[in-house]
């Protein structure tokens, strides 16, 4: 194989591919690279065997059709220090050469036909959903996966899709985040995405993706990648259950004044005490040592009663980050029972503190 391409073209590849790349281990080929071509394109792929994508460019000049794998973090790092020209890379039995000028730079490869083999879309089912909606609706229940939690089930998110809605919901068992869209749909599906293959597709896709599965992963493609991820084995917890079915008090609230009020407060404490007046909410920090923080945002919310949730900051702050308008609701019932926090279809459903 030889290829001559633009070193910002080779660039922009290998730095998507990074994420992909088995970082322990770099003896596996999973650290490595494979690039092919046939002629006219040029294809280039990565896995760690959990998820994978592929990325294809008409941007090359051909002179040996071929394939060849390459250490990815090495090779980004060498196309990283030369100029912004022409790179040509050269396979001379198992050693690749990069050369620009009077650079040049080798690396061992592996046998490419020992490359992980990929996922394909042929014959695969399809699910129907619009792809800003898609991206936008796994960037709001993101916060709330866990990681690295025994319950393997609870690292990822549910897509889980009725007749005639599609739920997105996570969960860390202190909170849970949903996102309901209306949707007819053929054929119902639950599947567990991972979160880690969660934050790859919002960095990677936008628009104009086509979504592929099966019982093991799950497939995108867009114009010129594929990306895939093996899906979680495993039952989601029931979360219409956790779902409050009905609020005794439900309140309007200003999304930019209680975030200024709560950022005050966690410069002494993550953990807050909010205490709604008739007239106001007092926020005050929830902090062992003999520091205190107090504010409050005034705001007729008709509590004829006063009444306390004590929570941790950052779940409506991650919850908040994620509404588009100037206001949200929260529902509550008692103190020590989950309370809800909503804006249209999106809401989050968070444990509070017992105090």
């Amino acid at each position: 194989m030889k290829i001559t391409v633009d070193k910002s073209v080779l660039e922009n590849i290998l730095l998507h591919l990074q994420p992909f790349l088995e970082k322990k281990d770099t003896s596996q080929i999973t650290s490595h690279i494979l690039l092919s071509t046939d002629g006219r394109t040029l294809t280039a792929k990565a896995t760690d065997y959990e998820i994978g994508l592929v990325i294809q460019t008409n941007s090359v000049s051909v002179e040996e059709p071929g394939s060849l794998t390459a250490n990815g973090k090495k090779l980004l790092d060498i196309i990283r220090i030369l100029k912004d020209e022409e790179i040509e890379l050269n396979l001379d039995k198992d050693t690749l050469h990069i050369r620009q000028k009077r650079s040049n730079f080798k690396l061992p490869t592996y046998k490419s036909s020992e490359f992980p083999i990929f996922p394909t879309t042929d014959g695969k089912p399809k699910i129907a959903i619009n792809s800003q909606v898609l991206i936008e609706s796994l960037k709001k229940i993101t916060p709330a996966a866990d990681t690295n939690n025994p319950k393997f089930e609870l690292n990822g998110a549910l897509i889980d899709i009725k007749s005639n809605q599609i739920n997105f919901v996570s969960t860390d068992t202190r909170r849970l985040a949903l996102v309901h869209i209306d949707s007819q749909n053929d054929a119902e599906l639950s599947i567990i995405v991972p979160k880690k293959a969660i934050i790859e597709i919002q960095k990677l896709f936008s628009d104009n993706i086509e979504i592929s599965y099966d019982n093991t992963h799950l497939i995108i493609t867009s114009e010129d990648s594929l990306f895939y991820t093996k899906l979680i084995n495993g039952k989601f917890p029931d979360y219409n259950r956790i779902i409050p079915r009905e609020a005794q008090r439900s309140i309007k609230l200003p999304k930019s004044a209680i975030i200024t009020a709560i950022k005050q407060i966690t410069t002494i404490s993550n953990d807050l005490k909010l205490t709604f007046q008739n007239d106001a909410i007092l926020f005050e920090s929830l902090s062992d040592d003999n520091i205190e923080a107090k504010t409050a945002v005034e705001i007729e919310n008709g509590f004829e009663s006063p009444f306390i949730l004590a929570i941790n900051s950052r779940y409506i702050l991650d919850f908040l980050s994620q509404v588009n308008g100037t206001e949200f609701t929260l529902e509550a019932n008692e103190s020590n029972q989950p309370f809800v926090l909503k804006d249209q279809n999106f809401k989050t459903i968070v444990m509070p503190i017992v105090i």
